[in-house]
């Protein structure tokens, strides 16, 4: 099975779990859903393999998910879908698939649990910090 990681280019985290697949596994797919978009069988399919919810998936920061009202409590699941379809950015970054599972991998280092990586192995993030696998 080939790595898949649903990528967003400007954003550190999704920089530093690409580097780390690609140090640990060579080049996966690399999908930039901010330009490809989403269907709601994708996204309903990634969250339910990664035992998200649509909530817990929702990207509040440096998004408009204030701004388009979805962190009210009420709103519903099918309303934050759709507009996960229709903002990509709402979604949470970045997604990584493996033969090993999918988790969204926030912080960086949860990408490690997805890939056949020597416990103890250490990645230094683009920011200078020193992560280690568990």
């Amino acid at each position: 099975m080939s790595i898949v990681i649903h990528h967003n280019p400007g954003c550190g985290t999704s920089r530093n779990v690409l580097e780390i697949i690609r140090a640990v596994a060579g080049e996966p797919i690399i999908v930039e859903y901010q330009k490809t978009g989403w269907t709601r069988a994708q996204l309903q399919g990634l969250f339910a393999a990664a035992g998200l919810t649509l909530r817990s998936a929702l990207r509040v920061s440096k998004s408009p998910a204030e701004e388009l009202g979805l962190t009210d409590p009420s709103v519903s699941d099918d309303a934050i879908l759709d507009a996960m379809i229709k903002h990509p950015v709402l979604v949470n970054r970045p997604i990584a698939c493996t033969a090993k599972g999918v988790a969204l991998c926030r912080p960086s280092e949860t990408v490690f649990a997805l890939l056949d990586v020597a416990p103890g192995a250490t990645y230094t993030k683009e920011d200078g910090e020193v992560i280690k696998a568990p």
